[in-house]
């Protein structure tokens, strides 16, 4: 078994695939850390459409791919990033996919948390995003889905400062029936977001956000900071009031900040567990041990690869998270909503294969391989 893979500068090498996955088994339910992962759709590959059109859902792959994380213990975070909220599923889509996925998971007792935003609105005045807002979290309330308050673009351009972001986030969790996640997203996954909390500075930034938690504690399951910046959310994780969780939404330095330190650890809402499913789950069960050391000998090698699929422009991570599904035999196919499968290179997608096949994440390798081939042909790479 050997394959012929590409690199940046159009040499093609050898490569000799795994011929064993990891040896992973669905167990116990997690005891030291809440676990999300947030999950991809499958596109319907048949569907006549364009970039530009509704996303067509394949709704039983996804629905499959969903029980297949709920299987290893993970919680669903669903209708977010990862599955092209606002990069190919608009609106309608992401309120279909939060009903079937939510009724999915009271059927198999799955843990999930869906994203509310304002994506049904481009743009508006404060009442107007506090509106859309609202219709979307009373969709996911009447789901019986925990509710994860995403940052907003329409937000995001019709603030004028720090007290709007206070008074639109105050009216919400004041009439939220159950404690919300609040989702902090960096610009290098959505450069419309730049600025969010009211500036451009971080630590101003920091600031309003804490006090939205501050002053309504009781309503704040938790945080979910995404901006690639470790240093950053242990910061803010500590200056958390007790009893509100951070979730950590960094994939770049997962490892350190869900094993944490002397003074706490993150909880995980994370793109990345979409491909490290298994494993992930595994390592948290190591750590549920009190195995600190055997937690990051699992995690630690999965950093590469998760830096690899997050490189600028980091808002493409999902066509990584994609593919990797595709050959990991969770799809039939390598198409996604708004034909996002194009917006990574071939020698991407080549180092993608090998950090993958090298952590064993591929149930069947020669499957993996065989897909891999049939990429490479439509390129023009002869095995």
């Amino acid at each position: 078994m050997t394959i012929r893979l590409p690199g940046s500068g159009g040499a093609v090498r050898t490569y000799e695939p795994r011929t064993e996955p990891l040896a992973v088994t669905p167990g116990t339910p997690f005891t030291s850390r809440t676990v999300f992962s947030a999950a991809h759709v499958v596109a319907d590959p048949f569907a006549d459409v364009s970039p530009d059109s509704p996303a067509a859902v394949d709704w039983d792959a996804t629905l499959a791919f969903r029980r297949h994380l709920w299987s290893h213990g993970l919680g669903v975070a669903e209708a977010m990033d990862t599955a092209q909220r606002g990069m190919g599923l608009d609106w309608a889509g992401a309120a279909e996919l939060i009903r079937r996925s939510a009724a999915e998971a009271k059927s198999v007792g799955g843990r999930i948390a869906c994203g509310v935003g304002t994506d049904q609105i481009a743009s508006g005045s404060l009442a107007e995003v506090r509106a859309a807002y609202e219709e979307q979290l009373a969709l996911v309330e009447e789901s019986g889905a925990q509710a994860t308050l995403m940052a907003s673009r329409a937000l995001a351009a019709a603030a004028s400062g720090p007290e709007d972001y206070l008074e639109v986030y105050g009216h919400l969790l004041r009439q939220a029936a159950e404690p919300v996640v609040l989702h902090w997203l960096g610009p290098m996954f959505d450069p419309a977001l730049e600025g969010y909390w009211g500036s451009a500075d971080l630590d101003a930034a920091t600031d309003t956000f804490l006090d939205v938690i501050a002053a309504h504690p009781d309503k704040v399951d938790g945080i979910k900071v995404s901006l690639l910046d470790a240093q950053r959310e242990i910061d803010i994780r500590r200056r958390l009031p007790k009893g509100v969780r951070c979730y950590t939404g960094d994939d770049f330095n997962y490892p350190e900040l869900i094993a944490g330190d002397e003074q706490g650890f993150s909880h995980a809402l994370l793109g990345i567990f979409d491909p490290l499913g298994p494993l992930a789950a595994q390592a948290v069960r190591v750590l549920d041990t009190g195995d600190v050391q055997g937690f990051r000998d699992l995690l630690d090698p999965t950093v590469g690869l998760s830096r690899h699929l997050f490189q600028t422009p980091t808002r493409f991570y999902k066509t990584g998270v994609v593919f990797l599904a595709w050959l990991a035999g969770h799809q039939s196919h390598f198409t996604m909503v708004g034909g996002l499968q194009s917006a990574r290179s071939l020698p991407h997608f080549a180092t993608a294969y090998e950090l993958a096949d090298g952590l064993g994440l591929f149930p069947d390798p020669k499957l993996a391989e065989e897909r891999m081939k049939t990429l490479l042909s439509m390129y023009g790479v002869n095995q």
